[in-house]
Order: C-alpha cells, then structure tokens, then sequence
C-alpha cells in the first residue's frame, strides 16, 4: 500500500468519526429539548393548580411525578439512539 493511499483511508476514517460524533450530538442535543418543555410545562401546570386549589395538592403532585417520569423516559430514549449511532 502506498504512503498516499494510506493517508487517504486515515482521512475518511476521521471523516466517519467526526461524523458520527456530530450525529450523537444532533440526536442527543434535538431529543432531550422536548421533554426539558415537557416538564417545564408539566410541572408549571401542576403548580398553577395547586396554586388555585391548594387541597388538591395530594391529588395532582403524584400525577405530577407520574407524568415527569415518562416525559423523562423520552430524553433517555434518546440518549440511547444518541449512544448507539456513536458506537454502532
């Protein structure tokens, strides 16, 4: 193999490289700004209630809870695409 062809298959190995980090990046960075929304969302709404309606803080907190932890199980899914286009 020569020099030259040797170079040029190190380049487009960190051509790979670089791309697939950015694409972790991308996925990572695009799917967890939804379920950061979701929650400023989910847990400004619970307030606003509780606020109105101070007895039904025992009812709307555990929901509250309920619904952050599947908003937040979105962020970690993506995560996980994230992690698995960086090392698949």
């Amino acid at each position: 193999m020569t020099p030259e062809t040797e170079i040029a298959l190190q380049i487009a190995q960190m051509d790979a490289d670089a791309t697939r980090a950015l694409a972790m990046a991308i996925a990572a960075g695009f799917g967890v700004i939804g379920p950061g929304i979701g929650i400023g969302l989910l847990v400004s709404k619970a307030l606003e209630a509780i606020g109105r309606n101070p007895e039904a803080a025992g009812k709307v907190t555990p929901m509250m809870i309920l619904g952050i932890a599947f908003v937040e199980a979105l962020g970690i899914f993506a995560l996980v695409v994230a992690f698995v286009i960086m090392f698949a």
